[in-house]
Formats: structure tokens, sequence, C-alpha cells
């Protein structure tokens, strides 16, 4: 096993090549230890390097819609009356506490996207 930190693109390129090259390494085997290994550093590497922002409310909201099938009036028990939703959808009104704990809870959005002002939507 010659395990290297990943410090840079071409580090993280040759740690997917290894990880492909192990991908049928049987169980319990040093290989399969390499694999391990390996996937740890990329997953840490990922992290620090590539990471993925949660997306704002709207765009959240609005995947959530499109994933589910839900309309604007299916939002109402989370968001309030039509004209509320509409508010929120256009950008126009921020989402209170209520709201985001409902939606949450009811739509299974993560927090992290629902807490972000609408403001910095893009």
């Amino acid at each position: 096993m010659n395990i290297r930190p990943i410090h840079n693109e071409q580090d993280y390129e040759a740690a997917l090549a290894r990880v492909e090259a192990l991908m049928d390494a049987e169980p319990g085997s040093e290989e399969a230890d390499e694999l391990d290994v390996l996937a740890t550093l990329l997953a840490a590497y990922e992290a620090r390097v590539h990471r993925i922002d949660a997306p704002d409310p709207l765009s959240a909201i609005r995947f959530r819609m499109e994933q589910q099938g839900l309309t604007r009036k299916d939002l109402e028990p989370y968001i309030g009356h039509s004209g509320r939703v509409a508010e929120v959808l256009n950008g126009k009104r921020g989402l209170s506490l209520q709201m985001i704990r409902r939606l949450h809870a009811g739509l299974d959005i993560p927090l992290e996207s629902l807490i972000q002002p609408l403001d910095e939507a893009s």
C-alpha cells in the first residue's frame, strides 16, 4: 500500500484512478483496506475543495415541488394563503421561522437551504 495525502487535483485524479482499479477488491484483503483508506482521503479532499453549497430557499422549494409534482396550492399548509405562497415563490417575502419549520417537517427540505436569506438567492 503506497498511500499519500491528496494535495491537489493531480493527486485527486491519481487517487480516483487507483480507487477504480481497486473496486473489485476481495473483502478483507490488503486491496480492500487500501480502497477504504483512499475513499476516506477522497471524501475529505472533496469536502474541502469540491464543496457543494446548499441551494437557496427558493431553489430548494421549487426542486421539491418538481420532485413531488406539487402545485402552489399544495404549499399553502406550509406557507399560508395563496397570496403569501405567491409572494414567497416570487422572492417578495422571506420565510418565517414557522414556514421554515413546516417546510422542513412536511416536505423534508433541508434546514441548511431554508435558513438562507432570500435576497442571496440566485
